[in-house]
Parts: structure tokens; C-alpha cells; sequence
């Protein structure tokens, strides 16, 4: 539901535009403000599961995105389905940290890297399968139903999880929550993200948005190194293999999430697709995702992150660059398949592998908060490339609704796209480094060498 939602409602941002008559930073707004509070709050959400028990923390996840999709599907304006859509964002930020948690909590570890494969590719086939999904819905009932559908499916997951998925919490867990880190987060996130999107007027008050952004992240740094029980503990970053997934994982959901803002806007705008046949043109990559993502999984364990986090960026960014053939009245076989494979081929080689390495670079037992972090990393790369892409490539507020305009400006996003790509590969490349069998964990390294005993000392073998 998540990770549908966050590629589902792109291919009907034009019928939105039109309907409520709405110009590109209220389109913006219609991704951003999902992915402001999932970004702000998903590490609030992995807290809770940890301490309150995942399964119910992700079942609440579920119910409450299930009434602001509803919401979103009644909403009269485009202010009420832009507030719909931040209330959606917070049942995605109690559910997504969950459902992975629940994986590292209840699998046993030898079916670890496969559960996770499978993972990571339902859910890549759910952003992906996204834009069909929206196309059909745009072009039959209409753009509502976009959000009315995760009703029905909230009403079958909710019995399913009860039942069936077993409860889990990390026992540890103790101390009080860090309200001031949640809330310096998000609103550092809403105000860096407001000053990109109306950067353009260049007023005093986008100046003094992302001004106040920058200090409030700063002022977050500083509480989290201060307080006993942080919402994000500097330790973890002590592992420098967990430190360097994330980076990598900003690099590539940046451009993830800037391309798929857009080429569902240039299949529509400039190429002259129907909402279906735009949003049917990207199913080469949820095939490829569905086929094939558990064996990415599995081959990760077997020869280590490295490689598979330096190929799979280069192939998207290639497959990026492809699509800079898409134009007006693009053949889809020669034009837009092949960017399509490639981009594919990319995704499947990198997703399982990068969430794989992400949990085993961390404690099992802070697996809800790990996953948290590299969600929120993920989100937040998503939320700026939206906002900075149209800035980045000179798209004004009415480009959508100009086939020479967005043409333009969608040649000048993908290579920044790509650019982004090839830094996150470079960075996987120097950074990420494939454990040696039966090495210690990473935490537990750094814990043992801070916190054990000289072994001369009384009762140290007990310990």
C-alpha cells in the first residue's frame, strides 16, 4: 500500500492539475506532502514497533492509511487532498518500518536473504506496478479511485496480519520517546522542501524557509548527540558499512524518485499516451522486479553487497539516459522499451542487495530501527529530488500543460538523474566492503571492544 501510493498517484497528477486547476508546485505538493511526513515520522514508526510490538504498531499503520486514502478520495480542493495526503504519510511511516521488521524478527536467518529478496521486490512491484495501476483507474472511474482502492485492500491486510504474522518486539527497548528529534526532523524536511519548491519567486520568505530548514537539521544533530534515548542514535552509525548503504541509498532514491515523478508526465504530456498506456508503458520493470528480485537477494548473500551496489546504479543511470529518446510520438518499442529493460535490469541488481546490507550491518535486535533510518533516508532523498528537479531544469509552473516546455526540461532532469546514479555507485564502490566468512557483526565489533572485560577480570568468562 506504502509503496504504491508513493508512484500510483504520479501518472494522475495531470487529470488532478486540470480538474482542481492547479499549477506545478500543487502537483509537487501532492507527492511532497505524502513523503514529508512518511520521511519525518518513519523512524517515530520503527520506535514504536520496537517498543509496543511490530505487528500491532503496523496493523494501526495499516487502519490509519486506509482513512486518509479516503480522505484523499472525498477531497473537495486541492488544500484538503494535499492535508489528505500528510495524514496518509503517517500511516505509511507507522506500517513500512513494520512489515520489515517483521521479517528480521520471525524468519529464521538462514531464509533471511530470500524473505527480504521477496521483500524488496513485492514492494518494488508496487511502486512500479504503480503507474499502471493509476493509469487504468485515471482513465476508467477516475483519478479518486486512485486513493479509494487501498480501502479494500487495508480490510484484507488488517484479518491477514492478525492471524497469521507472529508479534515481535526488540526487548531492550526502554526510555522515552524523542519528541524534539521527531519534530526538529519534520520540520526542518517541510521547510527545506517549501524554499525548493517556490525557490522561483526568490521572496523573503523562501529565504527565510530554507534558512530555518538548515538550522533546524543542525539544531537536530545536536539534540540527538545530547539526549539518553535519541530517535536516531549517533552509535549506529559506528558501523561505517551502515553509514555507507544509506549514503548510497539517498544517491539512488534521489533519482528514483525524481524519474518517477517525471516519466510518466513526459510519456503523457509530450509523447501523447493515454493515462493507461503511460502508466502500462513501465511494466517491463515490475515484471523484471517480480521475476527475479529473490535471486538478487540471494546472490547478494552469497558474493556480498559490493558489486551488485555498483552495477545496479550504473544500469538505471544508463537506462535514465535511454530515455532521453522519448519524445513526440516516441515508438515504444525502440524509444521507450529498451531505457525500460535497462532501468529494470538496474533496479532488480540493487534493491534486495541494499536492504540486505542495510540489516546486516546492525544488530538483529535493532532491526525496526535500522529500518527505519534507511526508510527515512530513502523517503527523504525522494521528497528534495521532487522538489529540486523542476528548479534543477528550469520547469516553470505551467510546463505540464505544454508539450515544448516539459520536453525540454525533462531533457535537462535526466542527466542529473544520472549524475546522481553514477555518485552512488562510485560511493558503493569505495565504501561498501563484503564481511569475510565468519567475521563478527559490525555493532558487535565496536560494543565488544567498548564494553568487555580484561579477561583477567573476576567473573569475565561468566559475563
Amino acid at each position: 500500500m506504502a509503496l504504491l501510493d508513493s508512484t500510483v498517484v504520479n501518472v494522475a497528477l495531470p487529470r488532478i492539475g486540470r480538474d482542481l486547476d492547479a499549477d506545478m508546485a500543487v502537483l509537487q505538493w501532492t507527492v511532497n506532502a505524502y513523503l514529508l511526513t512518511l520521511a519525518g515520522l518513519i523512524l517515530v514508526g520503527g520506535a514504536l514497533g520496537d517498543r509496543f510490538g511490530r505487528r500491532r504498531v503496523f496493523v494501526l499503520g495499516v487502519v490509519w492509511f486506509a482513512v486518509g486514502s479516503l480522505l484523499c478520495g472525498l477531497a473537495p480542493n486541492a488544500g484538503v487532498l494535499v492535508a489528505s495526503r500528510a495524514l496518509q504519510g503517517v500511516g505509511g511511516a507507522l506500517l513500512t518500518p513494520g512489515s520489515l521488521a517483521l521479517i528480521q524478527g520471525s524468519i529464521r536467518p538462514g531464509d533471511r536473504g530470500r524473505a527480504v529478496g521477496l521483500w524488496s521486490g513485492l514492494g518494488g512491484v508496487g511502486a512500479a506496478v504503480g503507474p499502471f495501476l493509476g493509469g487504468w483507474l485515471v482513465d476508467g472511474p477516475g483519478w479518486r479511485w486512485v486513493f479509494l482502492l487501498n480501502v479494500p485492500v487495508a480490510a484484507l491486510c488488517v484479518p491477514v496480519a492478525l492471524r497469521h504474522v507472529p508479534e515481535s518486539r526488540d526487548p531492550h527497548a526502554h526510555g522515552r520517546f524523542d519528541v524534539a528529534g521527531a519534530v526538529l526532523a519534520a520540520g526542518a524536511l517541510a521547510l527545506v522542501t517549501y524554499a525548493l519548491i517556490e525557490a522561483r519567486s526568490g521572496s523573503p520568505l523562501v529565504i527565510a524557509s530554507a534558512v530555518g530548514g538548515v538550522l533546524l537539521a543542525v539544531a537536530f544533530v545536536c539534540v540527538e548527540r545530547r539526549r539518553a534515548h535519541p530517535m536516531v542514535p549517533p552509535e549506529i552509525f559506528a558501523s561505517r558499512q551502515f553509514t555507507a548503504v544509506n549514503l548510497v541509498t539517498l544517491c539512488v532514491y534521489a533519482a528514483f524518485g525524481g524519474f518517477f515523478f517525471l516519466v510518466v508526465l513526459q510519456l503523457q504530456v509530450v509523447a501523447g499516451y493515454s493515462a493507461l498506456a503511460a502508466g502500462a508503458a513501465l511494466l517491463p520493470t515490475t515484471a523484471l522486479m517480480l521475476l527475479l528480485s529473490a535471486r538478487s537477494g540471494e546472490l547478494a548473500e552469497r558474493i556480498g553487497p559490493r558489486i551488485p551496489l555498483t552495477v545496479g546504479p550504473l544500469l538505471c543511470a544508463a537506462g535514465m539516459l535511454l530515455m532521453l529518446r522519448v519524445g513526440p510520438d516516441a515508438s515504444y518499442v525502440a524509444d521507450v522499451l529498451p531505457a525500460l529493460l535497462v532501468m529494470g535490469a538496474g533496479m532488480v541488481t540493487l534493491v534486495a542487495p541494499l536492504t540486505s546490507a542495510v540489516l546486516a550491518s546492525v544488530d538483529p535486535g535493532r532491526a525496526g530501527l535500522a529500518s527505519g533510518i534507511n526508510n527515512a533516508a530513502a523517503r527523504v532523498a525522494g521528497l528534495l529530488a521532487v522538489a529540486a528537479l523542476p528548479l534543477l531544469s528550469g520547469m516553470g509552473p505551467e510546463a505540464y500543460l505544454s508539450p515544448v516546455e516539459f520536453d525540454a526540461a525533462f531533457g535537462r532532469a535526466m542527466p542529473w538523474c544520472a549524475g546522481v546514479l553514477v555518485a552512488g555507485a562510485t560511493l558503493a564502490w569505495a565504501t561498501v566492503r563484503t564481511p569475510a566468512p565468519g567475521a563478527p557483526h559490525p555493532q558487535c565489533r565496536t560494543q565488544c571492544a567498548v564494553t568487555a572485560p580484561p579477561l583477567e577480570s573476576p567473573g569475565a568468562a561468566e559475563r
